[in-house]
């Protein structure tokens, strides 16, 4: 299959209408092509484009910021002397300033899949900024490592932030390519947006189930390993809103949780007897981790690792990793009324809400499994019609 960078290069008559007009690229460390070039390398060594600028979202465009809230600062590209302009350091948006300096803006991010992500977000900033000043958005297509399948609550009114760009669902089984449309269409914007879309990308074919096993994975994040930690990304990233260790620090990040005073045998029991219909399609067990860093450095803590990467267990269509993780939270609020689960502290950037709720679009998550009452089927009530309203929504928009 070919991505759309590589549908780009390959393609002379893609790039035509960009003849005389200066061009940027949205990038990031896994903008790669096949055979690992950066693709701001690859177009730089294209005689038909002028490239004048390039932007990095949230870690940066080449490098490596290791966690949320380490910002990237703007700086002059040493090879190619044009200006790298931050999207995550002093603004979030690109100033005029930064606006003036293309025509047209070629985004090639890999995502994840989830909405938390924040490359989703940064490509609503740029497609807004550019329906204001007239200029023109591109979208090089890439595959969503956790396919097609749909699930979570959807971003309520009012909750939304750089981790929560609209109303979808956590996990929202679109591409780049179709968020831009669906973005265009959601907000009414008027604007030259164009998508290079991937060939021979099939979301529902095994063994990726979105991702196409032949391709090398570089991290889209410093944490963002492999395909596993995407795959179940979609319900270990609600774990930054709690003061369980999301494994950061260990070399599984986002695919276990733990604590030093979590009993997880006991916590596996109680998750399997309240909803094991929530825990089909991968294999839990218990372990043990010390993380280096973050929450719970140098402490031995007592986990749970998702384990989605054996095919003989792993099933796409059945897993369901944000109901996994809602349901662990459940659990141990129902074992330990009083453990201080949610953690209270600036994320990204928002003081006055609390992590999780902004995690979910809203408090819905939370107040469900604080309630002792609450069951199972009650969160379930909840979230089949967000799921269901936004499996039709989308429909329109996708392209493959």
């Amino acid at each position: 299959m070919k991505f759309g960078i590589e549908r780009f290069l390959a393609e002379p008559d893609l790039r035509a209408p960009l003849a005389g007009r200066r061009v940027a690229l949205l990038a990031h460390p896994a903008s790669v092509t096949r055979d690992l070039t950066h693709t701001l390398d690859a177009l730089a060594a294209l005689p038909d484009v002028r490239l004048t600028a390039a932007f990095g979202p949230q870690h940066g465009l080449r490098g490596d910021k290791q966690d949320n809230m380490v910002e990237s600062p703007d700086y002059a590209d040493p090879h190619l002397g044009i200006p790298v302009f931050s999207l995550y350091g002093e603004v979030r948006r690109p100033t005029d300033a930064m606006l003036e300096s293309f025509d047209v803006l070629l985004v090639d991010l890999q995502d994840l899949g989830c909405r938390i992500y924040t490359f989703i977000t940064t490509l609503r900033y740029v497609l807004e900024a550019a329906a204001r000043t007239g200029k023109a958005v591109w979208v090089l297509d890439r595959p969503n490592p956790a396919g097609r399948p749909v699930e979570g609550l959807m971003l309520r009114p009012g909750w939304e932030s750089f981790v929560g760009a609209g109303p979808m669902p956590m996990r929202h089984g679109m591409t780049m390519g179709e968020l831009g449309h669906w973005f265009i269409s959601t907000l009414e914007l008027d604007l030259d947006y164009r998508v290079i879309a991937m060939e021979g990308w099939q979301p529902d074919d095994a063994p990726g189930f979105g991702w196409p096993t032949e391709r090398t994975w570089v991290n889209p994040s410093p944490n963002a390993a492999n395909l596993w930690m995407a795959r179940a990304y979609a319900g270990t990233v609600m774990l930054e809103g709690t003061t369980l260790s999301e494994g950061r620090g260990t070399t599984r990040p986002l695919e276990l949780f733990g604590a030093p005073d979590m009993d997880a045998s006991r916590l596996m029991h109680d998750m399997r007897k309240m909803a094991p219909e929530w825990l089909q399609g991968c294999v839990l067990r218990e372990c043990f981790f010390e993380p280096t860093f973050h929450k719970h450095v140098g402490k031995l803590c007592a986990g749970v690792q998702i384990h989605v990467e054996d095919p003989r267990h792993y099933d796409h269509h059945a897993f369901k990793p944000w109901r996994l993780q809602a349901l662990a939270f459940k659990a141990l609020r129902l074992q330990a009324p009083g453990y201080p689960l949610w953690r209270d502290f600036p994320y990204e950037y928002e003081h006055d809400r609390l992590a999780i709720d902004l995690i979910n679009g809203g408090p819905a998550l939370r107040e469900w499994v604080d309630d002792p009452t609450a069951k199972p089927a009650d969160l379930e009530a909840i979230t089949r019609p967000d799921e269901e309203a936004w499996s039709a929504e989308r429909q329109r928009h996708l392209l493959y």
